[in-house]
């Protein structure tokens, strides 16, 4: 069994980027991952949260807006644009460092993700930034679902970043109060013990010093065959992140 990590007050910090990525595949996923193309994910975010709060447009600008836009994404795709959205990336995972760029909850070239830092200190993720309006469920506050899927990614994370990553066997929320949209709320997740190939999680969320939720997740190990089974072949990662279960 492993206790929980020491915490943020003896902690060096990291960026969590930083943390995750073997210097053997920083090069590849870092040229995804590059400033241009975060860059361009933090003005997608722009114009969602304009398409869900600019009430005042008229119809003409909207349409306007809409020929740019898929003009735009045709450009970027290549080709024409379908019924729906249908592209494909092309590079297989081979490490957690692939996957976590494009993550919806922590990915920074992901528009979905909220635009939250994330940080490792002492062996814990921690976490600082807000829900916008995409998040919206009850009016002012976030959706409870948003809050589960936040949850299930952050408690992963944290035990990537323990050394112990594992599939979400159960995940149990416990909201407290309604977790404010727009305001500034801290993210904490840490692996608090080591069972065999079990692995209990816990993660807070807190809104000016206040709980508003938390979890516990078990996370289960899955050896290599079970692996293959789930995803197929994956090659391994060279350096210490451990690759994708």
């Amino acid at each position: 069994m492993t206790d929980a990590p020491p915490t943020r007050a003896d902690a060096h910090e990291h960026a969590l980027s930083e943390h995750l990525l073997a210097p053997g595949i920083a090069t590849e996923v870092q040229e995804f991952d590059s400033p241009t193309r975060r860059r361009l994910a933090d003005a997608t975010r722009h114009l969602i949260d304009a398409v869900l709060t600019s009430e005042g447009a008229d119809a003409d600008t909207l349409d306007a807006a809409a020929d740019m836009v898929e003009a735009l994404a045709a450009q970027l795709h290549g080709a024409p644009l379908g019924d729906r959205p249908s592209g494909r990336r092309g590079r297989a995972e081979v490490s957690h460092g692939d996957y976590l760029p494009r993550s919806p909850v922590v990915g920074g070239t992901n528009p979905m993700a909220p635009p939250i830092e994330y940080a490792v200190r002492g062996g814990r993720l921690y976490g600082t930034g807000s829900f916008g309006a995409p998040y919206e469920g009850p009016p002012g506050y976030v959706h409870g679902g948003v809050i589960a899927l936040a949850f299930d990614e952050l408690l992963g994370v944290a035990n990537i970043v323990s050394g112990h990553p594992g599939m979400t066997g159960t995940l149990t929320i416990r909201y407290r109060r309604p977790t404010p949209l727009g305001q500034e709320l801290d993210f904490e997740a840490w692996t608090e013990r080591v069972e065999g190939r079990r692995v209990t999680t816990r993660g807070t969320i807190t809104s000016h010093g206040t709980l508003t939720a938390e979890a516990e997740g078990l996370f289960v190990v899955v050896n290599p065959e079970r692996a293959a089974e789930y995803f197929g072949a994956r090659a391994e990662a060279p350096g210490p992140v451990d690759p994708l279960p």
